[in-house]
């Protein structure tokens, strides 16, 4: 079975060249990276969700099947694999893709993937892989069911808010990837498991938007569509709002794809004095290489961070020296920020309220976050309850006072202007 190297910091595929250097002792930062990267190339990142832990099961010679949902398609595919917070190999004997159809089972063919031209790989503790390129059509809004089969025995790194129903099979069961109809995947869970990221091939897209931030990206309450009313499965996020925005709103020849990198709990600084430690390590600095500029194609990133710092006693000097260094960052690598000012919550204290109101006043500043990002999409203004604007509005409320429902969420994604989003086509 292959084996990889880790972690691995760079958007790179392993292919047999990095064994090889691996073994004369070069360093995996010397690869040339994969295609697909700031410049016109044609690979972009269409779907993520971030790791943020390691699920509460183990895994043991059996298959997964996570579908993931594509805001944009191509001619091709790619996926990328992690063993992010793995504290020993991950090792995956197959991998396949296929177009999902009715509960596990897959429509039309199941393609094999194959990582440096083997079907098998092992990924050390920390590390990571990119597939090969699986020859899959898409179109937008597919959803694209990528099967992986465990050989041994590992704890797979999972994000939790998956917010659709994935699917296993039993352990002990095999390799099931290449079975279309999921007879044998009879166990399911509400998390994704292993993958993070899918790219398509398409040199017509202009480039992808991460959506990047904390629960508020991630998706909570976009499955409330009403009292008695939930719609798992049904990609309500506001992200996905606006992916399909761009593609009913915008011409063909300046299209984007969307990526969410949202993880709930997270925050902007490292510095709060509160973090919960199943978030510690997890702030906007912290993950931005591997969950923002380790995807393909990115030319911008929405950027919503901040509630859950001053919920967790971090002040506006902390939350706006936070800002700057990653926006810096994003920029260095050619990459434009778009800011939203912090949202309402409800507990709030007096000092937090005067935190969040001189953040918000420090984004606002010129439309340009005082100068150092590149457009705001204000979702305060659309969330807010106007006659308690600490409050968010009643039609738009999950019901916890902080997150959006489906009508918010389509309110916050209805907000955002395409013609800022557009002028990214330009580069």
């Amino acid at each position: 079975m292959r084996s990889v190297r880790g972690p691995v910091t760079r958007r790179t595929a392993v292919v047999v060249l990095a064994l090889s250097l691996a073994v004369a002792g070069l360093a995996a930062t010397a690869l040339v990276s994969a295609p697909g990267h700031r410049g016109g190339r044609s690979w972009f990142t269409s779907w993520a969700q971030s790791q943020q832990d390691l699920a509460g099961t183990r895994l043991h010679d059996q298959s997964v099947r996570m579908i993931t949902h594509l805001s944009q398609g191509g001619d091709a595919l790619r996926v990328r694999v992690q063993n992010t917070f793995g504290t020993t190999p991950l090792a995956i004997g197959a991998a396949t893709v296929g177009h999902s159809g009715h509960g596990a089972a897959i429509t039309g063919l199941v393609r094999a993937v194959t990582f440096g031209g083997h079907r098998d790989v092992v990924i050390p503790p920390g590390g990571e892989v990119w597939s090969d390129a699986a020859g899959l059509a898409s179109r937008p809004q597919d959803d694209i069911a990528v099967s992986l089969s465990v050989a041994d025995t590992a704890t797979p790194g999972e994000h939790s808010t998956g917010l659709r129903t994935n699917y296993l099979s039993p352990a002990g069961s095999g390799d099931h990837t290449a079975e279309a109809d999921g007879d044998a995947y009879t166990q399911t869970i509400q998390s994704t498991y292993l993958v993070s990221a899918v790219d398509v091939r398409n040199a017509a897209l202009k480039g992808t938007i991460v959506t990047y931030g904390s629960s508020v990206v991630d998706g909570v309450g976009s499955t409330n569509c009403g009292p008695g009313c939930t719609e798992t499965g049904a990609n309500r996020r506001w992200p996905d709002d606006l992916a399909r925005r761009i593609n009913s709103e915008i011409p063909a020849n300046r299209q984007l794809a969307v990526a969410n990198a949202g993880i709930s709990g997270t925050t902007s600084s490292a510095a709060c004095p509160h973090i919960p430690d199943s978030a510690v390590g997890l702030d906007a600095a912290a993950r931005l290489q591997r969950d923002v500029l380790a995807l393909h194609g990115v030319t911008g990133v929405i950027y919503y961070y901040g509630t859950n710092d001053l919920a967790d006693d971090c002040n506006a000097a902390q939350i706006l020296a936070s800002y700057r260094a990653v926006f810096q960052r994003l920029h260095s690598a050619g990459i434009k920020v778009y800011v939203t000012p912090i949202t309402p919550r409800p507990g709030y204290t007096d000092r937090n309220n005067l935190d969040r109101f001189t953040v918000g006043s420090w984004v606002k500043k010129w439309n340009t976050c005082s100068g150092t990002c590149d457009g705001v999409p204000d979702f305060d203004q659309v969330l807010k309850d106007p006659l308690k604007p600490n409050s968010i509005n009643p039609a738009y409320d999950n019901g916890d006072g902080i997150h959006a429902n489906i009508a918010g969420q389509q309110a916050v994604a209805d907000v955002i202007s395409l013609l800022m989003l557009g002028s990214l086509t330009a580069h």
